[in-house]
This record gives structure tokens, C-alpha cells and sequence, in this order.
């Protein structure tokens, strides 16, 4: 009984092993199919690893394929590689083994050394797999581009950021009182997790429509699949300017994927605490613009994507000219305003901009009697004119090319949009910074309402 139960036993293993292996080939026509000829890392800073990144080796053939070496073909770049074969980590693999119809995972990482260049540097390193006696390559593809980091710093003389190398700042960067930091067109901040800008002096950006300004997070590539960071906020903290802040000046100046966006507090009454001019602040996980007791003057500035709501005033006198409020956020529901006034000394005039989005418009929902103004805006709701809301449009989509589902946020606005050739010019009389949009084009004599002139988007 027992011989007969372990001669079964037998036979089912040869029986199951027989139908696994069917052996090895060694035709040199039997070679491996990939995912991707070409894997793409991206631009990366350097001296600093990057996210893994994966393709996907096949054996499409009838038997098993013995990939007999893998390697990179330059083992001078090779070596700014880690890579994890099939579960296994090296820098050379010998007779790796894909049974029939199987396939396997190829996991790469990267630090690429400092270049001493300020362009980035473009590597291609091929990753060489040969089979029965065939070589067949994948390019591992990567952009190593030099920063300035800065950790901790505090400036207490007037500093000027060029554009030559971005800036990596991995803890709060402080202007001190009495300080002025000045970053001139095209520069890049890029901020670590929970890093921020704390200006307690001022800060004047120079961007222009050829060369904006950025401020973002340090995290590039895709958070999964085809998943950009571009798209996830709280990222890094914010941009905060203190009670002993003066005259700060952003042009064409982009903040974005923060925590708690852009922050004034307590700046006396009469000075000029913020002025944004064809700015874009976007993508938060509270509101991207607040002020407490300060006075914020926007001109040409898109305000969009927060939970809480988009702005939040809370006194202080504020003037928005042709700008655009919206919120299609993705990660939380929205709770707050596209904007929020609070406050028993508030003053506030909001012309010729665009309020639409997800989410309430304005809270609180009755302004009656308070000095806040709507002139010549395009509103979200039904409703009708009165001693705030003056020569507005009511009920009306502006037509973004906004597509929220395929995560596309993009506020210009198409070629029907009731926004076309609705602003007031008057409005604009006496300020010439409303001359061109964030993209540099003029709003003529028949400008558009919203923060942008329409052009065609491809």
C-alpha cells in the first residue's frame, strides 16, 4: 500500500515536470522581446538617487531562453546604476533562466556624480542581454543636471539666484529682515518634503513670459504609471512672508504642489505686502493663496486646486484684476470658497476675472453691504447684478480646456467662451502690467475676461 501510494507520488512529479520543462533552446533566432528598447529616468539631480524605475524582459518562445551575461556595454556610466535582475541585485548577471512563455523584471535606479556643468548632462548606457549568442540592447536614458543646495540657510544681505543651476532647498530658506532676495528670469526652486521659503525681509521675482519663475517640489517622473508628481500637491511646505515683510514683487512666477501655498500674515496696513503679476499658484492641500491682515494685489494671476478653497482674505485691502479663480481639485473633497473673506476691516475689488469650479463661489454667499466688489466678472451661479456684483456674467461656463479626468488643468480658454472680448478695458486703464498675459500675449483693445488671452491650444 505504501510502495503503491509513493509510486503515485512519483508519477505525478515526472508528470508536472514534464509539462514545465521543455528544456532549453539554443537557437540563435530565439531571442527575448522587451517592454521598451529605451528606458527613460528622466531629468535628475545629481549626487542624488533617483526613483526605480522598470522594463520587462519576455521569452515568448515554446522552451526556456538562458540569457548567458547582462551588463552594460560602458562600464564608466554602468557604474551610476543599480540594478536588480529577477529579484536578484548586481551589476553583471550570468545565466539568468525565463522558462517558456514566462518573463522576467528589470529594476533600475541611478546617482549620477556632479558634472561641474550648469546644462544637464545626457547619458545613454546600453544595457547589453545576450542569448545563444546574440546580444540585443536596452538604453537606459538619463539626464544628470547639477544644483545649488541649500539646507538651513538663512540670507542676511541682499542675494540674487541666477538661472545657470537650479536651487535644491532640503530645509526652510529664510530672508531676513532687511534682507532682499531677488531671482532673476527662468531660475528654478525646487523644495524637499516639508521644506519652505520664509521671507521675514522681501523677495522680488523677475520671470517674464520667455522665462517664468518656477517654485516646485523635488520629486520628477511619475508617481505611478502614467502618474506625473506635477500632479500631487504637499509636496513641499510653502512661501510665507512675515510681519517685518516689505514691497515683495513676483512677475510671471509659477508656485505650485505645495502644503500650504502662499501665506502673508500681519503686514501693517499702507505698505505693500504682495504684489503678483501674471503669477500661477496651484495645487495645494490647503488654500494656495491667504492673507491675514495684509494686502495682496493681484494682476493677471491664476489661482487654482486647493480642498479648502482657493483664497482665503481675512482683512487688508485687495484689488484682483483679470485673473482666474478655479478649482477642479482631485485628492479631497473641497470644502472652502473659491474665495473666502472674513474680517471686520476688508476691503476687496475683484475685476474683469473668471469664478468657476467646483465647490462654492464665494463665502460668505451674502456680501451685502460689505465693501467687496465683483466688476465684469464671469460667475459660476445664477444670480443678478446689484450693489456688489456689478456688470457681471452670470451662469456661463468660460470653456477651459480643463479635462479633470484626464488629469489635464489647463485654464486658457477655448475659442466660444462668453470670456472672449468681455472685459472692461477701463478696468484695466492705469495699469500696465495687465497689458500681456502669463504667455506674453497682448490683450489688445478688446481684451478677454480671466487671468489669460485666448490663443488656439494643439
Amino acid at each position: 500500500m505504501h510502495r503503491f501510494f509513493l509510486t503515485g507520488i512519483i508519477a505525478v512529479i515526472i508528470f508536472f515536470t514534464s509539462c514545465i520543462e521543455d528544456g532549453f533552446s539554443n537557437s540563435p533566432s530565439h531571442q527575448p522581446d522587451y517592454s521598451t528598447d529605451t528606458l527613460k529616468i528622466g531629468e535628475v539631480f545629481t549626487a542624488q538617487g533617483t526613483p526605480t524605475r522598470s522594463f520587462i524582459v519576455y521569452n515568448r518562445h515554446s522552451k526556456g531562453m538562458v540569457i548567458s551575461n547582462i551588463k552594460f556595454r560602458d562600464s564608466s556610466t554602468g557604474e551610476y546604476f543599480r540594478v536588480n535582475v529577477d529579484g536578484v541585485s548586481g551589476r553583471e548577471f550570468n545565466n539568468v533562466e525565463i522558462r517558456a512563455k514566462d518573463s522576467i523584471f528589470v529594476l533600475v535606479e541611478a546617482t549620477v556624480p556632479e558634472n561641474g556643468f550648469d546644462a544637464p548632462r545626457v547619458i545613454n548606457s546600453p544595457l547589453d542581454f545576450t542569448v545563444n549568442g546574440v546580444t540585443s540592447t536596452v538604453i537606459i536614458n538619463i539626464s544628470g543636471r547639477d544644483v545649488n543646495r541649500l539646507n538651513g540657510e538663512t540670507l542676511t544681505a541682499d542675494t540674487r539666484f541666477t538661472a545657470d543651476r537650479p536651487y535644491l532647498i532640503t530645509d526652510s530658506l529664510v530672508v531676513a529682515p532687511g534682507a532682499t532676495l531677488t531671482i532673476e528670469a527662468g531660475a528654478s526652486l525646487y523644495f524637499h518634503d516639508k521644506a519652505s521659503l520664509r521671507v521675514r525681509g522681501s523677495l522680488v521675482t523677475e520671470g517674464t513670459p520667455e522665462k517664468p519663475i518656477n517654485f516646485t517640489g523635488d520629486r520628477t517622473g511619475n508617481v505611478v504609471g502614467g502618474i506625473p508628481y506635477e500632479l500631487m500637491s504637499g509636496q513641499w511646505d510653502g512661501v510665507r512672508f512675515y510681519s517685518t515683510s516689505r514691497n515683495n514683487t513676483l512677475s510671471h512666477t509659477s508656485i505650485r504642489n505645495s502644503s500650504t501655498g502662499v501665506t502673508v500674515d500681519s503686514v501693517p496696513e499702507g505698505v505693500n505686502a504682495l504684489s503678483l503679476v501674471n503669477c500661477v499658484i496651484r495645487n495645494t492641500k490647503s488654500t494656495v493663496l491667504s492673507s491675514r491682515h495684509a494686502s495682496v494685489r493681484a494682476v493677471g494671476c491664476e489661482f487654482a486646486e486647493a480642498p479648502a478653497g482657493v483664497v482665503y482674505l481675512h482683512d487688508g485691502t485687495h484689488q484682483f484684476v483679470n485673473c482666474t479663480f478655479s478649482n477642479y481639485y482631485l485628492f479631497a473633497g473641497i470644502t472652502g470658497a473659491l474665495i473666502s473673506f472674513n474680517g471686520d476691516d476688508i476691503n476687496a475689488t475683484i475685476d474683469n476675472s473668471i469664478l468657476y469650479g467646483l465647490g462654492s463661489v464665494i463665502s460668505p454667499d451674502d456680501i451685502e453691504g460689505m465693501p467687496i466688489f465683483f466688476r465684469n466678472s464671469l460667475l459660476k451661479p445664477a444670480g443678478s447684478d446689484d450693489d456688489n456684483f456689478i456688470d457681471c456674467i452670470w451662469d456661463a461656463n468660460p470653456l477651459f480646456y480643463t479635462v479633470r479626468e484626464e488629469y489635464l488643468f489647463d485654464y486658457r480658454i477655448q475659442e466660444d467662451s462668453p470670456a472672449r472680448g468681455s472685459a472692461n478695458l477701463s478696468l484695466l486703464n492705469g495699469i500696465p502690467e495687465a497689458a500681456r498675459d502669463y504667455y506674453g500675449m497682448s490683450r489688445g483693445n478688446t481684451p478677454d475676461i480671466g487671468a489669460y488671452v485666448y490663443t488656439p491650444v494643439n
